[in-house]
């Protein structure tokens, strides 16, 4: 089946961002991708600052749009990730619709993303997001998807439970930044594909150099073997590739890793 992620520049105007974001799902479903995602915080700015004023209901605004385009195009759409707003509290949270416009899953960011590199980088989401406590997948005709948000994919014990599930597929929005991107954005992808054998598909907001936040783009496709078959450059863009389930079937039998692990000596269990 065809993936198509889209790359979205995100201005500071949510009604033009949700407008181009459901332009270019319309142009993904037209050029044949049946799973289509969303990058991270796509409808808002990223930043502390901004998730206060962008935040909403879930049912809402952003999410009634995603699941119209959803129905209207017959895909299935990860919806990237808005501000919620829920209880007092406010998540960084991915909702995915299916064709016939259903929401099939809502995931909140499980890690917040709370890091000081002296000198480069300084950022603390916990100061305005709350953490959300579950794992999120959902199925579609094709395969299983295991769904993360951004620094949700350092944890690769988050990926490790998908795998057991059955997921074939894990999808993470993320916006890494210019510290963070060029050292790990790839590495991180690789290797939870290879540890798990499965496809991992990122989605960035398109790189803006005048944001307070710069995103580092490079929307990725890693397949089971560890290599890249789709990337993006900075630029906002859509990017397809085909998932091959037979490719995947193949490398689990060639390299059986997951009927070898020793249960006996280690295990990694969901707790909720």
């Amino acid at each position: 089946f065809r993936l198509a992620l889209i790359q979205l520049h995100v201005s500071a105007v949510k009604s033009d961002n949700l407008q181009r974001a459901c332009g270019l799902v319309r142009e993904a479903s037209a050029k044949g991708a049946k799973v289509v995602a969303l990058p991270e915080c796509f409808n808002s700015p990223y930043g502390t600052q901004y998730f206060k004023e962008y935040a909403e209901k879930i049912p809402g605004e952003s999410t009634q749009k995603l699941s119209e385009v959803a129905k209207e195009c017959s895909v299935y759409l990860v919806g990237g990730s808005i501000p919620e707003e829920d209880g007092g509290k406010l998540y960084n949270t991915c909702t995915v619709f299916g064709p016939d416009g259903a929401m099939l899953a809502k995931h909140r960011k499980v890690h917040l993303f709370d890091i000081n590199i002296p000198g480069k980088m300084q950022f603390k989401e916990s100061e305005t997001l709350s953490p959300g406590n579950s794992f999120s997948m959902f199925d579609t005709p094709y395969c299983k998807v295991g769904l993360g948000i951004c620094y949700d994919i350092r944890f690769a014990e988050m990926a490790q439970i998908y795998g057991q599930k059955g997921c074939q597929l894990l999808i993470y929005p993320g916006a890494f930044n210019l510290t963070t991107g060029p050292a790990h954005w790839e590495l991180l992808q690789r290797g939870r594909a290879v540890d798990n054998q499965v496809y991992v598909a990122t989605v960035s907001p398109a790189r803006d150099e005048k944001a307070s936040y710069v995103a580092w783009g490079h929307s990725t496709v890693v397949n089971p073997w560890g290599e890249v078959i789709a990337k993006a450059g900075a630029e906002e863009t859509v990017i397809y590739t085909d998932i091959d389930l037979k490719k995947l079937a193949e490398i689990r039998q060639q390299i059986p890793i997951l009927s070898q692990k020793r249960c006996d000596l280690y295990g990694i269990e969901m707790k909720k």
